[in-house]
């Protein structure tokens, strides 16, 4: 028999985490699927479930004047509505799931779900997102570039709950996301990259790339990011040959119902030029 839990507030969700082996549930867009035997059918779960949708202080935001602190149940929704959040940050989030999962499905869903395709996480990965993890021993404060370990792996601990989500702020003037689906709505991603830079009329600094559904983890390379930082918008055009030939070595995705391996590697590379050449130069 599976029990299910409503905290009261997010101490109590701990104190439950830490006694009961369970599935936390905030939207459940990507539980229910996994849950689901067939379409149609009623949830089966193999363990007990907590809900913490609810719970008004996970779906805070907070802006300071150098990060966003982004509460792990608000919907994608609510950040949307978000006045004070900057577009580059919705930018992907408008390109998740109908309106209907957009209401209900949370930031903090698509990080702890893990998947390769997670539309989120390549804007997360290339704005140096922090996540912080609580449980009734304390807190601790994780990369998301070291949070996730393989496809819908992570290293979130059994009495552990995600509640913040921390995006630094910088003011990017060069920004590109590119999401490539079967259709243009509604949607699971064949690959996708997000990618800005900081740039004024000679130098490009700060660059940012990040890939997704092209390899067990998103990717990003700081050290290939190194060597775009700096120079001349005049010198790209001279060692982009060697910046892609660096990206089509990190990018290694799979075939399966949706793409073959083939076709997202060379959009991908695609992608990456049309950045480099169309935005930076």
């Amino acid at each position: 028999m599976v029990n299910t839990y409503i905290p009261f507030d997010f101490k109590e969700a701990l104190e439950i985490k830490n006694l009961k082996n369970t599935f936390v549930f905030a939207g459940g867009t990507d539980l229910s699927v996994k849950h689901r035997p067939w379409s149609g059918t009623n949830l089966d779960f193999s363990k007990d479930i907590i809900f913490i949708g609810h719970l008004s202080e996970l779906h805070e935001i907070k802006i300071t004047n150098d990060d966003i602190f982004i509460g792990s149940c608000a919907t994608f929704t609510e950040i949307l509505n978000n006045i004070n959040i900057p577009k580059y940050i919705k930018l992907p989030l408008y390109n998740i799931g109908s309106p209907s999962i957009r209401n209900i499905g949370t930031l903090g869903g698509n990080i702890c779900n893990s998947s390769p395709a997670g539309d989120s996480l390549p804007m997360l990965y290339a704005l140096d997102s922090e996540l912080e993890l609580c449980s009734i021993d304390g807190s601790r404060t994780i990369k998301i570039i070291d949070f996730i370990t393989g496809p819908k792996e992570n290293i979130l601990k059994d009495n552990e709950i995600l509640k913040n989500i921390k995006i630094p702020l910088k003011n990017f003037n060069s920004i590109y996301y590119k999401k490539i689906g079967q259709r243009k709505s509604n949607t699971i991603t064949k690959t996708s990259i997000y990618a800005l830079a900081v740039t004024d009329e000679s130098h490009i600094k700060d660059v940012r790339i990040a890939f997704g559904a092209v390899s067990p983890t998103p990717i990003r390379s700081k050290q290939i990011e190194s060597q775009i930082n700096g120079i001349k918008k005049s010198d790209l055009t001279g060692i982009i040959d060697n910046i892609i030939s660096q990206y089509e070595i990190l990018i290694n995705p799979i075939d399966d119902i949706r793409s073959t391996k083939e076709y997202r590697k060379k959009v991908s590379i695609n992608l990456l030029k049309n950045f480099l050449l169309n935005l930076l130069t």
